[in-house]
């Protein structure tokens, strides 16, 4: 009997791992699906899992696969992937290499940037309260652009046709490349440590979203948003938009408006001037004609012709007016003055001196009261009798 050849649990993974590795077609192949369980691991890995409607594979793409995709893959994403099968040997199970990965239903380039235009608005990065003002009536416009591109001479032309005066300063940068975007943070920074420029224009020609790229970066966008000079960005054609322009103090569709919204015009400045000085001599004018009428008006009054005539009618009236008002008062005094006398007559009446004129007396205890009553004093009461004329000072003989 032939004896049993007993493997071990590696021997049979290595075995199957090998199987993997020679088959040509299950080293390099595309894959369509539909990404779950997605999981970014510290290390830089992610991992997750390609599902259609009837099965589906694991899978891990490497953190130096993954650092160059341009966008965040994420649960639910439809996308091609290339890579290879292999069994990771610890646990027996195969899984899916990832290489490469794209999304098939949009543009990678076209979600990296709603990923980072959502990324950078929840910072507050894109917030008006942060847009500086361009200045109206600068001296000096830095420019930072590619040296050989036509933004430059659509720029100076537009600068010169608007305002001579104004120097333009160019920065020359890469617009398009892997450097690109250093360069163009390492433009602004320089504009900002000279310090002598008013406002920045960055721009570019048009191009499609790969050339326009370097735009949508986000150390780009935190560049510009850090820039202390206000920036007006002028990048691809009035269609093309990109993170710059979103964080920019001002966008411009094209490069030439971008000089158009910077450069303040001297001959419309001299036109603007020359309109509101004749708007001003017209009102100064209607005004003096207004006061010569006003003047010719009073002067032809009656005031001014005949004023003694005036003056001896106004005092003829204070005559009139001063005898009325005496007449008034004579009268109103007269009616109160009888009135008061024949209100002393009533008085005179009622009062206790008015009955002793009659004959009448009033009698008094020695501390000033009243006797009304023989009850009131007695034998040797002190009293005063009051006449009309005096009183009489008596001592009480006795009270019956």
């Amino acid at each position: 009997m032939i004896p049993q050849k007993v493997y071990t649990v590696s021997q049979i993974n290595r075995y199957i791992r090998g199987i993997f590795t020679n088959d040509m077609i299950l080293q390099s192949f595309w894959i369509k699906g539909e990404i779950s369980n997605f999981k970014h691991h510290s290390s830089g890995n992610l991992y997750f899992t390609l599902k259609d409607e009837d099965s589906a594979i694991s899978c891990i793409m490497f953190k130096g696969s993954a650092s160059v995709m341009p966008y965040r893959p994420d649960n639910g994403m439809v996308v091609t992937a290339c890579g290879y099968i292999n069994v990771y040997e610890k646990t027996g199970q195969y899984q899916l290499y990832v290489e490469f990965m794209e999304p098939t239903a949009i543009g990678a380039l076209t979600i990296s940037f709603e990923q980072m235009k959502l990324k950078l608005e929840a910072e507050g990065l894109f917030d008006v309260d942060f847009k500086r003002e361009i200045c109206k009536r600068p001296k000096t416009i830095a420019v930072i652009t590619s040296p050989t591109g036509a933004v430059i001479r659509d720029i100076v032309n537009v600068a010169k046709r608007r305002n001579k005066s104004v120097q333009i300063v160019v920065v020359p940068t890469l617009v398009q490349g892997e450097k690109a975007a250093e360069n163009i943070v390492s433009a602004i920074k320089e504009v900002n440590l000279w310090g002598k420029a008013d406002t920045i224009i960055v721009g570019r020609g048009g191009g499609s979203i790969e050339d326009l790229w370097a735009f949508n970066e986000e150390t780009v966008a935190r560049g510009i948003f850090a820039s202390e000079i206000p920036v007006i960005s002028a990048i691809g054609h009035e269609t093309d938009f990109t993170i710059a322009d979103f964080v920019s103090d001002l966008r411009a569709p094209t490069p030439s408006a971008a000089a158009e919204l910077a450069i303040n015009d001297v001959e419309g400045d001299k036109n603007i001037v020359r309109a509101q000085s004749l708007r001003l001599n017209f009102a100064i004018d209607k005004m003096i004609e207004i006061r010569k009428k006003h003047v010719e008006a009073i002067s032809k009054s009656s005031v001014l012709r005949k004023p003694k005539e005036i003056l001896a009618n106004s005092q003829l009236e204070l005559d009139r007016a001063i005898k009325r008002l005496t007449s008034t008062f004579d009268s109103s005094f007269i009616r109160h003055k009888n009135s008061l006398v024949r209100n002393i007559e009533r008085l005179e009446l009622l009062s206790p001196m008015g009955v002793l004129k009659r004959g009448y007396s009033a009698t008094f205890d020695n501390g000033g009261k009243v006797v009304s009553s023989i009850k009131q004093v007695k034998k040797d009461d002190l009293i005063n009798i009051k006449l009309q004329d005096g009183s009489i000072n008596a001592v009480v003989k006795g009270v019956d």
